[in-house]
C-alpha cells in the first residue's frame, strides 16, 4: 500500500514575488527556494485574492474567498462550522499540527474550539503582538505560554523539526505559518538577524520601488534579511526530512498571504490591487510535483487548498471556490481562468481581475471597508497594461483609448464576483481623459497564454 505523503505549508508572511531568484532578485537571498522551484513546480504567476493578513488566511485554510467565510477584514474569526484543511487532513488519518500565526481567532491565547481543527498547536493568534524578533512567545496546546530560544525564524523552524521527527511513523499535514518579512508593529520595522540588515542595505531596489521610493530605503535592507533568514530555514526543514529519509514522502509547499509596497500606493505596506501587494512567491515539490516546471497560468491563494488534496488523495469538497492545479501539472487539458480575481478590504472596499496583459481595479466610494464586505455601487480605479507597464507607474483608468479595454474587463470582473457569490454590482466608469498618442484595440484584452 501506498504511503500517504505528508504535507508541509511553509507559509511567509508579506513577502513579494521579487525576493527569489527565480523571478530576478541578483542578491542570492533564496537558494533553497530557487531549487525547491527548479526541481518542483512553480507556481510563477501565483497570486494572493485578499492582500490583507486574517481575510488571505483564512482562504488558503478553507478553499472559499473571505466574503464566502464572512472573514473578510482582520479580526473576524472563522466560523467553527467552516471546516479547513485540518479538518479534511484528519479525516484521511493525518496527524495535523499548527505553528506559527494564526490570525483566524477571536483572543489570545487561541482556544481549542478557534484553532481550525489542528490537533498539535504551537502558534499566536497575532503573532507580532506576542513577539519580537529575539523573544519568541507563542502557547502550546493547553494556552500556556511557550518561550522558545533564538531569532523567531530560527526558533520556529526548530519547533517545526521536533514535531517533524516525533511524527515520522504516520502521515501528517504541517501548517508552518511565519511572521517574517512582515513589520514589527510597535516599532514600525523590519528586525532582520544581528548583521544581516547591512548586509543588504543599498543593494538592489526593484523597479517600482526604485521610482516610487515609499519606505524602502530605510526597510528594504531589513526585509531582505529576513527573507534571507526564511530561506535558510527552508533549506533546514529539507534538510531534516533528508537526514529522516522522509524527502521522497513529503510535498512542501511554499507560498505567502500577500505581498509588500513599503506604503507607495497607500498610507502602508499591502491592501492594494497592485503586484506589489498580491503577487507571492509560490513552490510546489514532493510528490507529484516533481519536474513540473514553471506554470505560466495565472493561480490564486485560493486553489492551493484543493491542490493539496488532491495531492495527497483526499476528495475535494465541491464547495471549495478554488480548483487544484495539478491538471496544469500533468499537461492535461483542462480549460483555466484567464484572470484572477482579488478582494480588498480594510484601506476601503475594492475588487480586482489581473489579466496576464491586464489590470482592473474598482473601489466602492459609499462602502465602510470595516463593516461592509461588499458594495452594490463601485467607482474605475485602476487600469494598468501589464505589458507596456510592468512595474504599475501609469494609470490608465478613464483614458478614452482604452474604453474599450476597461468595457471588456468590467464584464469580466462582474462575472467572478458572480461567481463566488456576490451581487452584481454597478460599475461606474472612471472620468474621462485623453489618451495622446495611446491607441487600443479590444482584440489586445484577450491574450491567450502563450
Amino acid at each position: 500500500m501506498k504511503k500517504q505523503p505528508n504535507v508541509i505549508v511553509f507559509f511567509t508572511d508579506q513577502q513579494r514575488w521579487d525576493t527569489t531568484g527565480v523571478h530576478g532578485n541578483p542578491l542570492g537571498l533564496t537558494p533553497n527556494f530557487d531549487r525547491m522551484a527548479r526541481e518542483g513546480t512553480h507556481l510563477y504567476n501565483m497570486f494572493t485574492c485578499q492582500p490583507v493578513c486574517g481575510p488571505a488566511r483564512s482562504c488558503l485554510q478553507t478553499g472559499v474567498y473571505a466574503t464566502t467565510s464572512g472573514c473578510y477584514r482582520n479580526g473576524i474569526p472563522l466560523p467553527q462550522d467552516r471546516r479547513t484543511l485540518a479538518h479534511y487532513f484528519k479525516d484521511a488519518g493525518y496527524d495535523t499540527g499548527y505553528i506559527g500565526k494564526w490570525h483566524l481567532a477571536g483572543q489570545e491565547p487561541v482556544p481549542a474550539e478557534q484553532r481550525g481543527g489542528y490537533e498539535h498547536w504551537l502558534a499566536s493568534n497575532v503573532l507580532e503582538f506576542s513577539s519580537d524578533a529575539y523573544n519568541t512567545v507563542m502557547y502550546d496546546n493547553d494556552c500556556k505560554e511557550v518561550k522558545l530560544p533564538g531569532y523567531r525564524v530560527d526558533a520556529q523552524t526548530d519547533a517545526a523539526i521536533r514535531y517533524i521527527d516525533e511524527h515520522q511513523d504516520r502521515p501528517f499535514f504541517l501548517f508552518l505559518s511565519y511572521i517574517e518579512p512582515h513589520h514589527q508593529n510597535h516599532s514600525d520595522n523590519y528586525p532582520a538577524p544581528d548583521g544581516y540588515e547591512e548586509t543588504y542595505t543599498d543593494r538592489w531596489t526593484p523597479p517600482d520601488l526604485r521610482a516610487l521610493g515609499g519606505s524602502s530605503p530605510q526597510h528594504l535592507g531589513g526585509y531582505y534579511g529576513m527573507v534571507k533568514r526564511l530561506d535558510e530555514g527552508l533549506g533546514r526543514i529539507r534538510d531534516a526530512l533528508k537526514s529522516l529519509d522522509l524527502t521522497q514522502d513529503t510535498i512542501i509547499l511554499f507560498t505567502s498571504d500577500h505581498g509588500c509596497h513599503f506604503k507607495t500606493r497607500n498610507e502602508e505596506y499591502k491592501r492594494s490591487a497592485h503586484d506589489s501587494s498580491i503577487r507571492v512567491p509560490t513552490a510546489v515539490y514532493g510528490p507529484g510535483f516533481m519536474q513540473g516546471g514553471q506554470l505560466r497560468e495565472l493561480v490564486s491563494l485560493v486553489d492551493l487548498p484543493p491542490t493539496l488534496l488532491d495531492a495527497a488523495g483526499i476528495e475535494v469538497p465541491g464547495d471549495m471556490q478554488g480548483r487544484s492545479v495539478l491538471p496544469l501539472v500533468r499537461k492535461q487539458p483542462v480549460e483555466w481562468p484567464e484572470e484572477v480575481f482579488v478582494q480588498i478590504s480594510e484601506s476601503h472596499v475594492g475588487r480586482a481581475i489581473r489579466t496576464q496583459r491586464w489590470k482592473y481595479a474598482v473601489a466602492a466610494h459609499d462602502a465602510h471597508p470595516k463593516f461592509d464586505s461588499g458594495s452594490e455601487r463601485y467607482v474605475e480605479e485602476l487600469l494598468y497594461d501589464l505589458e507596456a507597464d510592468p512595474h504599475e507607474l501609469t494609470n490608465l483608468a478613464g483614458f478614452d483609448a482604452y474604453r474599450s479595454i476597461a468595457d471588456d474587463l468590467k464584464k469580466r470582473l462582474i462575472a467572478r464576483m458572480v461567481e463566488v457569490g456576490e451581487r452584481a454590482p454597478v460599475i461606474e466608469a472612471a472620468e474621462s481623459r485623453q489618451g495622446g498618442q495611446r491607441r487600443s484595440s479590444i482584440e489586445e484584452c484577450r491574450v491567450k497564454l502563450q
